[in-house]
């Protein structure tokens, strides 16, 4: 009776859970998920949530470096509005 709805919450929560562990990670390297997110964008980077997630778990190396990028790519459009 419940498995449409159900289906629908386990997503819903899935996606949760992969937000909280990319604002960890982001919080650990000095970044805003939201300038992360919107970084990620800019730069061109593709990954879901769900990948990102699983990178900064199994793989800190390679999600430092997705960061940065990002990062650099959020003040830099920080510093256009600005000026």
């Amino acid at each position: 009776m419940y498995q449409f709805r159900d289906r629908r919450r386990l997503k819903r929560n899935m996606r949760r859970l992969w937000i909280t562990r990319l604002t960890a990670a982001c919080a650990l390297r000095g970044c805003r998920y939201s300038q992360f997110i919107s970084g990620l964008k800019q730069v061109g980077i593709l990954l879901n949530r769900k990948m990102l997630s699983e990178i900064a778990i199994s793989d800190p190396k390679v999600f430092d470096q997705i960061c940065e990028q990002a990062h650099k790519a959020s003040k830099a459009s920080v510093h256009k509005v600005a000026v």
